[in-house]
């Protein structure tokens, strides 16, 4: 379990053989770099959507069976391997997501997706080879791990896939006490590390509304009932939900991003469907915007007369990182970064499935600077020109290593 907040999870490492193992770490990490672009560009070379990884997850499988680290299939291509330490307990995940987006890419790089479509834009092929690595180093060291690494390499999360690998059973047996992860991130630069404390991802939701009129001649519009003009009073109306119910002091960006409805320019339509997201970087079940959204919506359609449906799904929680966690990946992180390290505070209105991780056990996630005009890495995620740079990758696995060997010599660990 993490310790208190009074505790530090580094205290006393920086001294004698504990640093000469940080060191060998480093050292060890460094030598593995070339092996670990390498594996980074395959999996850019052949990436995968959401629960079609086969070729991801085989791959996984092979390079940990060739490490002694014994895995197991969950979600069909989730991939879950064990590194026992001196001790059984406690448990600590480290997760890498494995899925590619529906993109087609044109980075023009000699390692560009070869799959039609398909590109890895988000930085997951990244993530995939960080944690590879670092189980090899991790399984190098396991006799000063005074726990177990729970390894879990997840498909699908672009659309969720967390959850269905929670219902499977991925957080136990055995019973998970933490969870570690990270992501490449093109908005910082390179050599910067984002951390914070609380939301530092927002939850997601998705609706679509329907507003039901009464169509006619666009010559006569008093004889009609205007889903039109509703809809543009909807949009407009919205956003006082954010600026005038709910406090400045707590995100919430609710967007528009889909409008349709209509045959003709003079002919008034019967209907109009407005489909868009709610983002929140805190916990909303007191403040409900999806159900505020929901009242206003009605009230506003009832004013020009007309009627409205609306309908949604959650499709990510807020990521809330654990106080303690944060604490040992920001002590990690500003050893890992060295002199010249720069640690934000950070949060973004994008969502990852992470969270549903952290919302049953104490967690952290940081964001990797890989951002570099020079390199042209500097556009953003989903972009079809999107890149990482590559020199961050030896930093994101010594990240995870050492944070990993500090959380298991916690005073509580």
């Amino acid at each position: 379990m993490p310790p208190t907040d009074c505790q530090s999870f580094w205290a006393g490492r920086d001294k004698g053989g504990d640093q000469c193992l940080m060191d060998a770490i480093r050292q060890q990490i460094e030598e593995l770099e070339e092996e670990l672009i390498a594996l980074r560009r395959d999996f850019h070379a052949h990436p995968e959507v959401g629960f079609e990884e086969h070729r991801t997850a085989a791959a996984v499988e092979a390079y940990l069976g060739q490490l002694g680290i014994a895995t197991c299939r969950m979600t069909g291509t989730g991939v879950v391997g064990i590194i026992q330490g001196t001790q059984l307990e406690p448990v600590l995940m480290l997760r890498a997501d494995m899925d590619a987006l529906p993109v087609q890419e044109e980075t023009g790089l000699p390692y560009q997706s070869q799959n039609e479509g398909v590109m890895h834009a988000c930085a997951h092929d990244a993530h995939t080879a960080i944690l590879l690595v670092a189980a090899k180093v991790l399984m190098q060291h396991r006799e000063q791990l005074k726990g177990t690494i729970k390894l879990v390499f997840q498909p699908n999360e672009e659309n969720a896939g967390a959850l269905p690998m929670i219902d499977d059973g991925v957080l136990e047996n055995p019973k998970v006490n933490a969870a570690l992860g990270l992501h490449v991130w093109t908005p910082l630069k390179s050599g910067t590390v984002g951390l914070s404390s609380g939301g530092v991802m927002a939850g997601l939701d998705i609706f679509r509304i329907t507003i039901r009129g009464a169509g006619g001649h666009t010559g006569y519009p008093e004889t009609a009932r205007d889903p039109v003009i509703a809809a543009a009073d909807l949009i407009q109306t919205a956003q006082r939900i954010q600026t005038r119910e709910i406090s400045l002091m707590k995100p919430t960006v609710i967007m528009f991003g889909k409008i349709s409805g209509g045959t003709k320019a003079n002919i008034i339509p019967d209907t109009m469907t407005l489909e868009g997201s709610i983002r929140t970087l805190y916990d909303d079940r007191e403040d409900r915007p999806v159900e505020r959204l929901r009242r206003l919506a009605e009230q506003v359609a009832a004013t020009h007369g007309c009627t409205c449906e609306m309908t949604w799904f959650r499709e990510n929680i807020p990521l809330i990182n654990h106080p303690a966690m944060t604490r040992l990946m920001t002590e990690t992180a500003a050893r890992v970064m060295g002199d010249d390290a720069c640690i934000l505070p950070y949060a973004s209105m994008a969502s990852e499935d992470f969270s549903e991780f952290t919302a049953r056990v104490p967690g952290a996630f940081a964001f990797l600077g890989a951002g570099d005009e020079e390199k042209k890495t500097h556009y953003p995620h989903h972009h079809p020109k999107f890149d990482i740079d590559e020199s961050v990758l030896v930093k994101g696995v010594e990240l995870l290593v050492k944070a990993a060997t500090a959380y298991f010599e916690a005073p509580e660990g």
